[in-house]
This record gives structure tokens, sequence and C-alpha cells, in this order.
């Protein structure tokens, strides 16, 4: 590697490159070129120390791929490892990082794999003595017995606007779930009650 990324160095050697340059290589960069959409840009002025003491810290060992932002060379000296991608969810978050973060595709397809990583996880714990409890897990015994309706009126909470859709994302997988198990055991049902035609009819030429 003959060339360090300007963040992880104390001083910044490294010539900047013109916007012009780093448009066209990276898709989406510049999205947040205005400085009035960052609220890191007083930090960002020349003049300022940044109180580094190294120079390149050692990097911490990739034991397997890791999702990389396009708008990034090489991962970041130390990473998380705690939640390695998998199943599913994981495909998904692979995806994703193959769009630019200034693109909706890759926000969007890392909630889906939230969604995606939740259910797996839901699906897992019907496998051990402790299954997951939705009643009690989302909070809806909460909003009877704490104060959950009271504590959205009057109050200023600037996530008012999208709490008549939670319900909705929390609760409609499991009612979803829960019509699909009741369907799936009544057409068992009735397959078990429902005579055999075959054996009637065997019965019947018999006689």
């Amino acid at each position: 590697m003959t060339e360090i990324a300007t963040p992880y160095i104390a001083n910044k050697r490294t010539p900047m490159r013109s916007a012009e340059d780093l448009r066209a290589q990276i898709p989406g960069w510049g999205a947040d070129l205005d400085p009035a959409d960052r609220p890191s840009y007083p930090r960002e002025q020349p003049g300022i120390e940044t109180g580094a003491h190294w120079d390149f810290p050692e990097r911490q060992p990739e034991k397997w791929p890791r999702e990389r932002s396009v708008e990034h060379a090489f991962l970041p000296p130390v990473f998380g490892t705690s939640t390695p991608p998998a199943g599913a969810s994981g495909a998904i978050r692979r995806h994703a990082y193959k769009y630019s973060e200034g693109r909706a595709a890759h926000w969007l397809l890392l909630l889906a794999a939230d969604r995606v990583d939740a259910w797996e996880h839901h699906v897992k714990s019907f496998g051990t003595l402790h299954p997951d409890n939705p009643i009690s897990e989302t909070g809806v015994a909460a909003e009877f017995g704490r104060g959950g309706f009271s504590s959205r009126f009057g109050q200023k909470r600037t996530d008012v606007n999208h709490q008549w859709m939670d319900p909705i994302i929390v609760a409609g997988p499991w009612v979803m779930a829960a019509v699909g198990l009741a369907a799936a055991y009544k057409t068992l049902r009735k397959e078990r009650t429902q005579p055999d035609n075959g054996s009637a009819w065997t019965a019947k030429a018999r006689e």
C-alpha cells in the first residue's frame, strides 16, 4: 500500500483531489458538499488541531469479506465483528453496499435486511425453550400500563407523525403469520376429516 487514506493519518499529507475527479470516480459523491448540510463542517476547517498522536494505527485483521461503502478505498483500521452477516439478511446487506451511500437503494436495502434479520431470529427462537413473545417484547403491554397513549399528546414529540405505521410494521407480520398458520391448520384438519372416496368405491364394489 503506497498511499494511505488521509482520514487515518495525523497530518493530511495527501493533496486533496478535485470535486470533479471524485464525482467522476465515486457514484453519489458530493451529496453533502454544501456545508449547510454537514453538522461537522466547523470541525473540518483548516487550522483546527485533530489531537492525533499517531501516524497510522495498526489495522484490525479482516477474517471474512466485510461490507464496505464504495466511497471508501478500504475498511477503517477498526470495525465491528459482533454480528457478521448471515442468512438471507446478510445477502441483502452485502448487496446494499454495491450502491453509494448517497442513493436511497443503499439505505432501503439495509432497512429491509434488518426486518428479515428480525424474523430470522424469531423463527430460530421457536426452536428453543424460550420463544419470542410479541406481546411483551414489542411494548404492547406498556401502551396500556405505562402511559403510552397519554405520552403522545401535548408533548411535541417528533415521532408522532409515523406512529400510525408502527403497529402495521411491528404487528403486521405477526398477524399475517398467525393467519397463515390458522389457514394451514384448517386445511390439514379438513383433509383428515374428509372421507377417502377411493376406499368408499372399493368397499361398494366388494358388496
